[in-house]
């Protein structure tokens, strides 16, 4: 079995569609080699990094080191529509 395979089964068994969890697998690959360039390291660590906050985004958690934000006020959602 493939390591697209693999992910794609992972994604699946964390409730994605069939069809979503395959496209999610192709970019979670894709962005582990990006990753693994641009900071080189192992694209195997990479790859175990991006899982893990797959994972804990699955569970509702938000890492420690992903920066708080707010969502858009009423007035600047009103604004925004308006152009």
């Amino acid at each position: 079995m493939s390591e697209l395979d693999q992910l794609s089964q992972l994604c699946e068994r964390l409730g994605a569609p069939p069809a979503q969890a395959a496209a999610m697998a192709a970019q979670l690959l894709k962005r582990a080699d990006q990753l693994a360039l641009e900071r080189n390291r192992p694209r195997e660590e990479t790859l175990g990094h991006l899982l893990r906050l797959l994972v804990q985004g699955r569970a509702g958690e938000v890492p420690a080191d992903f920066p708080a934000t707010q969502p858009p006020s009423a007035s600047s959602v009103a604004t925004t529509s308006q152009i």
